[in-house]
């Protein structure tokens, strides 16, 4: 069995291999802890394709949400800003309930697409929200407003944040 799972790996991974989501799967479907954990160490890859692959995997195995963490940080990460966008697209497979900070960080410090797709996770999922989620968000977005020009997409954002930190604080009032 470990042969047959690193053999779909090989091929998942092979940049000349024409069906590689075929092979990730396959390895969904298999979804054992082994594959789990290979496929989880492979969101670190240095080829964003491999990564976003390792990613879309992970969101059809049962066990996907132990890997929303590792998944995070990856999107949060600084050197990833240019592949965070597809990152953050594999996301919707996962439960994003109590990542509300993060979906809201990633709309204020990620790329456009990355953006773009945490706004609509924004607006269209219902997260678990606590005071304190409130002061970590409220933190990130003080942040934001003293780093960033003040311009037409600032003021958008600023209307938009504003409004939800202040229903979300009208919840705990």
């Amino acid at each position: 069995m470990e042969k047959d799972i690193d053999l779909l790996i090989d091929k998942m991974t092979n940049k000349e291999e024409r069906e590689a989501y075929k092979y990730a799967e396959q390895l969904a479907t298999i979804g054992t802890e082994e594959v789990f954990l290979k496929v989880r160490e492979l969101l670190h890859h240095e080829d964003w394709e491999i990564s976003y692959l390792a990613a879309k995997t992970l969101g059809k195995m049962e066990q996907k949400n132990e890997a929303l963490d590792t998944l995070m940080d990856i999107v949060h990460d600084k050197k990833s800003i240019t592949r965070s966008g597809e990152l953050v697209e594999a996301l919707e497979a996962f439960d994003l309930s109590n990542h509300f900070v993060d979906v809201l960080r990633i709309y204020l410090f990620g790329n456009y697409k990355a953006s773009v797709l945490a706004k609509e996770y924004l607006d269209h999922t219902e997260f678990d929200i606590t005071p304190r989620m409130i002061k970590k968000a409220r933190k990130h977005w003080e942040h934001y407003q003293n780093n960033v020009k003040k311009d037409e997409a600032y003021e958008i954002k600023k209307k938009e944040v504003e409004a939800v930190l202040e229903d979300l604080e009208g919840l705990f009032s």
